[in-house]
């Protein structure tokens, strides 16, 4: 159930009633509500992977009050390992086992061993890498002493199976979502309408921008051969912008979502196009992932601490992790590594806070030096993301090939069926509306105070009819596979 189809629009607004108006004065059946709701929402995409995604709830539920109740040190230990290889077990095996198989498989290959790779035909349970990374927060700090673990079944399963955050994230902390789980909640009729102000722009960016430059971006990478440089650097810039309004669309769907039913969610994404350096960058960037690497695998080996090794040795660790969690392909491993490159120089020179602040504050236009911050930023960004979404990396190799050949470079050489007009009108006005609204929430809550009522009411409904008259081919989200 996508949230930006009918099915959704019907579904909601059930969710919503039933919640405000009939269960509104009974927290622990307004929490079973969006229980079972969260349940269906799944089950919407493979009834079956609602079993698995139980037992993992219920695994760790169990292991993290054995953790607690356990007065030695070496039986909070055995159970902390336990929680530890039976998820990271069940995601190594159903989305890296044909990976590493394939792996080995090549390498015998190559020094004269031919050895067939064991694989298995098997779904990769959507959501997977999200909720696994819930339950593992969660008792990595109950082992950690951080927090008590949740004694109520249905609070926590509600804290990992909540459905907004199910399928893509953010991935939520239990110290920060089982507080508001378990508290009373009242309906907040500003935040409520700023939370639907959130859903028009991640509605905007998912089924206008993202999902209209998907056509050009497929035909482009998948037959790199047939087009100009400048095209090919133009498929790379579109699908900078896809996957970020793909995901980030995602993300304000689900905050924006999220309020409405009294709940705030973590901020994933902080306008990270506008990046000064590669560390504002992935400080900006999927928020919830870089933050849940740096609490618990960067900080717990030494951080930026210790001789140059170790931190290069960190750097290089989260990066490759990072981009390993993304899919089993080497494509995402080498946009890791790349990213770790990038970020060498500034951690070495000191700079990785050199950036905190918003850019341009207070003002309607950057500096020369942020401008081309910016731009050298982003720029490096597209390079990385060519990995990213090639099939393999002779394919994304021959992508960079085809950029660097200076064939017929100044002719842009669009299918006919691709709309080149529309598309720059909508990006040039979605980068326009994202940089007057960077120092928010999100895009659209400063758009209370830039304009007044009757301006503001027709700029939403220039949204709207956006969206209903000139989305793209209707897309999954693409970090649906992850």
């Amino acid at each position: 159930m996508l949230f930006s189809t009918s099915y959704f629009a019907f579904f909601f607004p059930i969710v919503f009633a039933c919640y405000w108006f009939v269960f509104n004065r009974n927290i622990k059946i307004q929490n079973g509500l969006l229980l079972s709701s969260s349940y269906f929402f799944y089950a919407c995409w493979d009834w079956r992977f609602v079993f698995l995604l139980m037992f993992s709830t219920f695994l760790d539920y169990f292991i993290g009050l054995k953790i607690f109740k356990s007065k030695q040190l070496k039986t909070k230990k055995i159970w902390f390992w336990v929680s530890i290889i039976i998820n990271l077990g069940f995601l190594g095996v159903f989305k890296y086992f044909n990976f590493f198989s394939e792996s080995f498989s090549a390498l015998f290959s190559k020094v004269g061993f031919t050895v067939d790779p064991i694989t298995i035909n098997v779904i990769l349970p959507i959501g997977i890498s999200f909720y696994t990374f819930h339950g593992l927060s969660y008792i990595i700090d109950v082992f950690n002493n951080k927090i008590k673990p949740e004694e109520n079944i249905v609070d926590y399963s509600l804290f990992v199976c909540y459905f907004p955050l199910l399928v893509a994230g953010p991935i939520e902390r239990a110290t920060h979502l089982l507080p508001q789980i378990k508290s009373s909640r009242k309906f907040n009729f500003a935040n409520s309408i700023d939370g639907l102000r959130q859903i028009l722009w991640g509605l905007f960016k998912k089924i206008v921008i993202a999902d209209n430059c998907f056509e050009l971006v497929n035909l482009v990478f998948d037959n790199p051969m047939y087009y100009s440089s400048i095209t090919l650097i133009v498929g790379a810039i579109l699908f900078a912008f896809q996957i970020y309004c793909d995901f980030s669309g995602y993300s304000d769907i689900a905050l924006g979502i999220s309020r409405l039913l009294g709940i705030e969610l973590l901020r994933n994404f902080d306008f990270p196009y506008f990046s000064r350096d590669i560390a504002e960058f992935w400080r900006k960037w999927h928020i919830s992932l870089s933050s849940w690497f740096k609490d618990y695998v960067y900080i717990p080996l030494g951080g930026s601490k210790g001789g140059s090794w170790n931190k290069v040795r960190n750097i290089f660790i989260i990066f490759l992790l990072s981009g390993f969690w993304h899919g089993a392909n080497w494509t995402f491993l080498v946009w890791g590594f790349l990213n770790a490159v990038y970020y060498l120089p500034i951690l070495f020179f000191n700079k990785n806070r050199a950036h905190i602040s918003v850019v341009a504050s207070g003002k309607l236009l950057p500096n020369l030096k942020e401008f081309l911050l910016i731009v050298f930023t982003f720029a490096l960004s597209v390079f990385a993301w060519i990995f990213f979404r090639a099939e393999n990396i002779g394919d994304a190799f021959e992508y960079i090939n085809g950029i660097f050949s200076f064939n017929d470079s100044y002719k842009l050489t669009f299918p006919n069926s691709f709309n080149g007009m529309k598309v720059s009108f909508f990006l040039i006005s979605f980068v326009l509306i994202e940089w007057l609204g960077r120092e928010g929430k999100h895009a659209l809550e400063r758009i209370e105070n830039i304009l007044n009522k009757p301006i503001r009411l027709f700029f939403y409904y220039c949204l709207i009819f956006a969206i209903i008259w000139f989305g793209g081919k209707e897309q999954q989200f693409i970090y649906f596979q992850f």
